[in-house]
């Protein structure tokens, strides 16, 4: 396990958070590629903060889950352990009825503005499809994280919530790009 010091927390956090820096810059890269778009739907502009935020933050629920599990000596990664399946499948169910209510505000912020270029249909299918298959994502990089810190002796607690954060940030990007390219 990681030393409990400032030095060792920091020891085992700054190689992850160098390589997390760099993750970013594909992040900020992917939504320049998209401002096109973003500036002719403004709807799409708004989502895209809430959609990384939401999918980040679901991530951090899910990890700060298993970092407990983990701690407590709960966690098997098994595909057949019933906290970890629980737990995923939480994470996805939570996405079904978050996302709806991000792309409702998001629609309903740009309409009272007098920007809405898009349905609210477009932007809900927009904010509930990227928010589905990021909660997938989520799940997938959050057990991979946690079992990655566990297979290196590292603390979950210090390294899995930088890293699905971040990555969820990365990915929400592409995700909402990827989704808005093929549903407007």
């Amino acid at each position: 396990m990681t030393d409990w010091t400032v030095r060792g927390i920091t020891r085992a956090l700054l190689p992850v958070l160098l390589v997390l820096t760099a993750l970013e810059l594909v992040s900020g890269l992917a939504l320049e590629s998209f401002e096109a778009t973003l500036l002719a739907y403004p709807s799409l502009l708004v989502l895209v903060p809430a959609v990384i935020g939401t999918a980040g933050n679901l991530g951090s629920v899910l990890s700060a889950r298993l970092a407990t599990a983990f701690h407590l000596g709960l966690l098997a990664f098994d595909p057949g352990d019933e906290r970890l399946v629980g737990n995923a499948a939480t994470t996805v169910l939570l996405a079904l009825t978050v996302f709806p209510v991000v792309g409702v505000g998001a629609w309903a912020v740009t309409w009272a503005t007098g920007r809405a270029r898009l349905s609210p249909w477009t932007v809900l299918a927009v904010a509930v499809t990227s928010g589905l298959a990021l909660a997938v994502l989520a799940v997938v990089v959050t057990v991979v994280a946690a079992y990655g810190a566990y297979r290196l002796e590292l603390d979950p607690d210090d390294v899995v919530i930088p890293t699905v954060t971040n990555v969820c940030d990365v990915l929400g990007v592409v995700v909402l790009l990827v989704v808005s390219q093929l549903l407007v």
